[in-house]
């Protein structure tokens, strides 16, 4: 199992809607802890980053179409297929993305005894915006389209556990080499997440971490480095 690190940076204020509203408060809230803290899906992260690799394989196959049929099977291995059986499911394996965990550790402590309350942990990390669509004729509002949807604030930093399953690899005959040249390629092009995203929210900055003796130590840059030079050598 090779075991990485995602870190996620906001740097615009982001919705990551969870599917439901808070009656008379917000029709859109996020996912939130026991004590107010913030996080991401691991399944949602994962959908994410699918449709990089979406993206990233469309450009392959503009730029070097011989080179497409390669990566398409390292898409597949890493991330599966729609129907696959046990011998193709997905490598890939990405845990809730949280908040530092000695944040996370304090901030549960305050609120255990009675320091910070849950709402003021949550107000602390984000904040409510209010929108409405608009007539593409008149330019008014349209009746009864006002919503409400909670945003993480920018400058908010997440992280997620990723594992790779090397047996899983081996059973689609692509190597540990490829998947992680291929996941730093799309963690390095991966520039807008969550709900409204081509409306100027949604701007994030992530890398890739390989933990071991030393602690974590960014390794997005020597993998997409490979990458490139793979697909595009001199």
């Amino acid at each position: 199992m090779i075991d990485l690190k995602l870190k996620i940076t906001l740097l615009s204020d982001t919705t990551f809607g969870r599917g439901d509203g808070v009656a008379g408060l917000v029709d859109a809230e996020v996912q939130h802890d026991a004590a107010g803290c913030p996080f991401l899906l691991g399944r949602t992260i994962k959908g994410m980053l699918r449709e990089e690799c979406v993206n990233l394989l469309y450009a392959l196959e503009q730029a070097t179409p011989a080179a497409s049929a390669r990566w398409g099977k390292v898409v597949t291995a890493l991330l599966g297929a729609p129907g696959s059986a046990e011998r193709n499911r997905a490598a890939l394996i990405v845990d809730d993305a949280m908040l530092a965990a000695d944040l996370r550790r304090a901030i549960a402590w305050q609120v255990a005894n009675g320091g910070l309350r849950r709402d003021e942990v949550l107000n602390g990390f984000t904040a409510i915006r209010q929108q409405t669509a608009v007539d593409a004729e008149s330019g008014a509002p349209r009746d009864e389209t006002l919503r409400a949807a909670r945003v993480i604030l920018r400058d908010t930093v997440f992280w997620a556990a990723l594992h790779i399953d090397e047996r899983r690899l081996r059973a689609q005959d692509v190597s540990s080499t490829d998947a992680l040249m291929l996941l730093a390629a799309v963690v390095s092009g991966w520039r807008r997440a969550g709900a409204s995203r081509n409306r100027g929210r949604g701007e994030i900055a992530a890398a890739l971490f390989e933990t071991g003796a030393a602690g974590a130590v960014e390794c997005t840059q020597k993998y997409l480095g490979a990458f490139a030079a793979e697909v595009m050598p001199s």
